[in-house]
């Protein structure tokens, strides 16, 4: 099946510009074409667009997404490696959640504390 770009941003929730701009660093280096022009996307380049916004958000660098992409086009013999990226990554995402931890867990007590303070004020008129 072949998608157009406006509905392959609304599968991913990924904008046609950076559609484009993963075309353009080589990130979906196979987007096939109509005799018009317009892009079209198969259903691996979905998938394919997916994995990409995912390492994104776990702060990999487009250049090592690129690499990541170009082993992939070499096929099975780079798997070891590729694991290897994803497993770097993986750590480093582990890493930011520990990091992240203590301020999460300020953060969620937070509004248990102001709504009693809410509660006290709004009973004795003073907090």
């Amino acid at each position: 099946m072949k998608y157009p770009i406006r509905q392959v941003s609304e599968k991913t929730g990924i904008s046609p510009c950076v559609l484009r701009c993963y075309e353009k660093e080589g990130l979906l280096p196979h987007i096939g074409r109509s005799e018009g022009g317009i892009r079209f996307y198969t259903a691996q380049d979905l998938e394919q667009s997916g994995l990409i916004s995912c390492l994104k958000k776990t702060g990999m660098r487009l250049r090592e997404i690129r690499t990541f992409v170009e082993l992939k086009g070499k096929g099975p013999c780079t798997l070891r490696e590729r694991c290897g990226i994803l497993r770097r990554q993986q750590a480093l995402v582990e890493q930011k959640m520990e990091e992240m931890r203590p301020s999460h867990d300020k953060v969620s007590r937070k509004p248990d504390h102001s709504l009693r303070l809410a509660e006290e004020y709004e009973k004795t008129g003073r907090a």
